[in-house]
């Protein structure tokens, strides 16, 4: 009988070797390395088990849409495309104390009063303390079934027992662990055997789990990537600790879009829905202050306007600083390029600082012309119309380019009073989205772009001395 030897994995990757070593050959992650008892290759052989012949099938044929359960939180349908998918396996991540278990004991709630049977696993708190949070966002009366457990075959024995669950919560996956892996909790090897094991239960009965994920520290949900791959859909909890809202993104969805956001207020009672969302990135605003744009962006397929501040400052240090905030600095760093080469501004000696308001994130391109426009407007002293908005990808070349779109975006800026809209020269726009009330005023590039905003300076100052 071929004797078990011991291997060890690296608790960042999963990467496996047979030896102890200091670094992680696949990632490079030091002292990740742990280990962990291993099966031989003959005790390998011998589970292998002669394969069954399945039917193969052709592409022709009707296929019929997923069946959904709606949460009845419009926000959270949203993002996971109408509902959950029944035998579908979901992985919630987010950092400690964003509102994820608040987030989830509202859904559970939700969807027990509409009837359903939902099974809630805590295995970071006791029952009482699930209790306390359910009496403080006033769902006591919902018929949810807790229990604080960790052990994978414990669960799903009990989840076996009466109806079927419509949705089986698993808070998280970090804690859990199963006979079928001989390693400590926590462990890339547990948190792997363990989601295959839920994986296996979700797809044989039919029931809907969502497990929750830790975060790491550059935002990623830790453990073994594989398990990302292995679950039909992955979100995201984000949100500032500085702000009340939070967001909901889709990063992965097997049976939905992927880019979907939905829009969280955190109150005393819970986490209560922004149906929208523009109203609220741009309550407060100084309109009247140079150096604030506000850009049309795109989320997954909702229209979010969203103000983007700057501010450029003589510096005396020899380099100057590029300080950024909700936005890529990569991006600040091309477009601070492209202004001085076909823009002809000079800002090698000035700071700049860049801000995206309410601590949201624009990481699409087309927001890169309300980011150029606010910079300008800071260095210039010009003060934008508070009723103009943006869109436009910036190129090296300084050509302003067409973005998706369009006619969504300026709907939803002519819906929050917005009168005129700078969008790229070559965008085409439907006769529709020009009936939405916002005057469209093209530009062709970048130097365009600072000649309006040196003669809206102009006027301002001829304004003020006249």
């Amino acid at each position: 009988m071929a004797k078990s030897r011991a291997v060890y994995v690296c608790q960042n990757c999963g990467a496996v070797a047979w030896r102890w070593q200091g670094r992680c050959d696949a990632c490079g992650e030091w002292n990740s390395l742990a280990e962990e008892s291993g099966g031989g290759s003959a005790e390998i052989a011998r589970r292998a088990a002669r394969g069954r012949v399945f039917e193969l099938e052709g592409l022709a044929g009707q296929g019929r849409p997923a069946p959904r359960i709606a949460t009845g939180i419009d926000e959270f349908d949203r993002v996971t495309g109408g509902g959950f998918v029944p035998g579908s396996v979901l992985l919630l991540g987010g950092e400690p104390g964003i509102g994820k278990s608040t987030l989830l004991i509202q859904a559970c709630a939700a969807l027990a009063r509409r009837g359903a049977r939902v099974v809630y696993i805590s295995g970071e708190e006791a029952v009482a303390q699930v209790r306390l949070r359910a009496a403080r966002l006033n769902l006591s009366d919902a018929l949810v079934e807790l229990a604080a457990a960790t052990q994978v075959e414990d669960i799903l024995a009990t989840c076996a027992t009466g109806d079927r669950p419509a949705l089986i919560v698993i808070d998280s996956i970090q804690t859990m662990h199963t006979n079928m892996a001989e390693s400590s909790p926590g462990t890339v090897t547990q948190v792997r055997a363990s989601a295959q094991a839920l994986l296996r239960h979700a797809k044989t009965t039919g029931a809907t789990i969502v497990l929750v994920g830790h975060v790491t520290k550059d935002g990623q949900v830790a453990g073994p990537r594989v398990v990302e791959h292995m679950v039909d859909a992955v979100l995201s909890f984000e949100g500032d600790a500085a702000h009340h809202f939070r967001m909901l993104r889709a990063s992965k969805n097997r049976f939905g879009a992927t880019g979907e956001i939905g829009v969280f207020e955190m109150t005393g009672l819970g986490l209560a829905e922004v149906a929208n969302p523009s109203a609220l990135f741009l309550a407060g605003r100084d309109a009247g202050a140079p150096g604030a744009a506000v850009a049309a962006g795109m989320e997954g397929q909702r229209p979010l306007l969203i103000e983007i501040q700057a501010l450029v400052a003589p510096t005396s240090l020899g380099t100057p600083r590029r300080a950024v905030v909700g936005f890529d600095q990569n991006r600040l760093s091309m477009i601070l390029a492209v202004l001085e080469a076909h823009g002809g501004l000079k800002l090698g000696m000035h700071d700049v600082y860049l801000n995206v308001a309410g601590g949201f994130r624009a990481d699409e391109p087309a927001a890169d012309l309300a980011a150029a426009a606010a910079l300008v407007s800071s260095l210039t002293g010009a003060v934008l119309p508070p009723d103009m908005c943006f869109f436009g990808e910036i190129g090296l070349s300084g050509a302003v380019r067409p973005v998706i779109h369009p006619g969504m975006r300026l709907r939803e800026a002519g819906k929050l009073g917005f009168r005129h809209a700078v969008v790229p020269q070559s965008q085409q726009i439907s006769e529709d989205a020009r009936a939405a009330g916002v005057t469209i005023r093209p530009c062709a590039d970048a130097g365009g772009l600072v000649a309006a905003i040196a003669r809206m300076s102009t006027r301002e100052k001829t304004v003020a001395h006249g």
